[in-house]
């Protein structure tokens, strides 16, 4: 069968594949400490109550019908007022925010909004989706590797060589993969870096624009602390687009409820881009969204529940690893800083099992861990990058106590290895 060049060349998700193999095995009745998707496990993990029952009284009173293409009044006038007391951003809610379902749809319609074929978009390595977003537009990707040892977030002096000419960089903090987070002073610098280039490019030429993923702003840990753009930088503001939502700091992932706030000028533009294609968050939700986050005890409340519960997991799983590096396995960890995810260390890549196997890929020491010690992990190559040697986990789907009884197991399987 004919299909497109698009889909001929489309690259499938390294993270539903390993998804796929832990379904097997739990389906097997083989207990796996699923530490792959970024999502919730909502037994473990539920929504706001106060956010379930507006929900459900949002479906009572009949809300099912069409949102206007931007998002509920309702909801921009909630989002303009919680970023303003969180974060210090003063956005108009009728003309620069835009709710749409998730975050997803906002990523990919600023994409759509701002890149050209042929345009260079540039963004870190490891980082997530960037590669396939660059890839859908036909677009000049270009992979900026960065270091452990500045905890895999971006510097200035990694991006500066490749801003020149570029219409995109896309970044994140918290971000994912390794819930690392930028400092105030290398945040800055970018920002500087990019208003330079700005100021070199002729009246007729693109500017360069940031995408800030700031998905997981909330979830941030003990004395680190999340810093944006426009803060820093005011003059920057024109330049920057913010994707954010309900879906992580919430549990919400299933809500789909995310929101983007950006110049009037480039969120029209996005706003017709997320009509045509159709990616509204249901109505209900977003009502039900607008009325909770006007609640500021509620969310505060399941803000601090939910991220001591999250740094509980977090912390389990960096302790036990940093306990067997201190036994001499090849194991590091980066301390929990946000999100919900660890980066971890396996140098484990090149040995082989006790049956012959050779695990020469980062891909193949992970399926070798979901099988003899039930951990699953991402490999930092389902993040746009050929690192031999690390890991996402994301503690999401496990309890503390899960996290905490596969150690032992992860011990005897990286044991057998020579």
């Amino acid at each position: 069968m004919k299909v497109s060049a698009l889909a001929q060349t489309l690259q499938s998700s390294e993270i539903i594949k390993i998804a796929g193999e832990v379904n097997e095995m739990k389906a097997k009745g083989i207990e796996i400490a699923n530490l792959t998707i970024g999502d919730f496990d909502p037994q473990l993990f539920p929504i706001p109550q106060k956010l379930e029952d507006c929900i459900v009284e949002a479906y009572a009173n009949r809300q099912t019908n069409y949102p206007t293409a931007d998002g509920v009044a309702s909801l921009r006038n909630s989002v303009s007022e919680f970023i303003k007391q969180h974060q210090g951003l003063d956005y108009d809610p009728k003309s620069e925010i835009l709710i749409s379902g998730g975050s997803r749809p906002l990523i990919y319609a600023t994409y759509l909004a701002l890149v050209d074929k042929g345009d260079k978009v540039v963004y870190p390595a490891p980082s997530w989706n960037n590669n396939h977003y660059a890839h859908l537009l036909s677009a000049n990707g270009v992979a900026v590797p960065t270091l452990p040892a500045h905890n895999f977030m971006p510097t200035a002096a990694d991006l500066k060589p490749h801003l020149k000419g570029a219409t995109l960089l896309a970044l994140c903090s918290p971000l994912n993969p390794t819930g690392t987070l930028f400092t105030a002073e290398d945040l800055k610098e970018i920002c500087e870096a990019v208003l330079a280039e700005n100021q070199s490019r002729k009246a007729d030429e693109k500017p360069l624009y940031i995408l800030y993923d700031q998905i997981y702003s909330q979830l941030t840990f003990g004395n680190h602390q999340h810093v944006n753009p426009v803060t820093l930088v005011p003059e920057i503001r024109d330049y920057i687009i913010f994707i954010d939502g309900a879906s992580k700091c919430f549990a919400a992932t299933g809500v789909r409820v995310g929101w983007g706030f950006a110049p009037a000028e480039i969120i029209a533009k996005m706003k017709g881009i997320v009509g045509h294609m159709g990616a509204w968050a249901p109505k209900a939700e977003q009502v039900a969204t607008g009325v909770f986050l006007k609640d500021n005890q509620a969310v505060s409340k399941y803000l601090g529940n939910f991220k001591e519960t999250i740094k509980n997991s977090l912390d389990t799983l960096y302790n036990g690893l940093i306990d067997l590096k201190r036994e001499g396995f090849a194991i590091e960890a980066i301390e929990p800083m946000g999100a919900i995810y660890l980066t971890i260390k396996i140098d484990y890549v090149g040995k082989t099992t006790a049956d012959g196997e050779l695990l020469d890929t980062p891909a193949k020491l992970n399926f070798y861990l979901i099988k003899e010690a039930n951990i699953a992990l991402v490999p930092f190559s389902a993040f746009g990058t050929e690192d031999m040697c690390w890991y996402r986990a994301s503690v999401g789907a496990c309890s503390a106590e899960d996290i905490k009884n596969k150690i032992p197991q992860l011990r005897e399987a990286l044991s057998k290895l020579k």
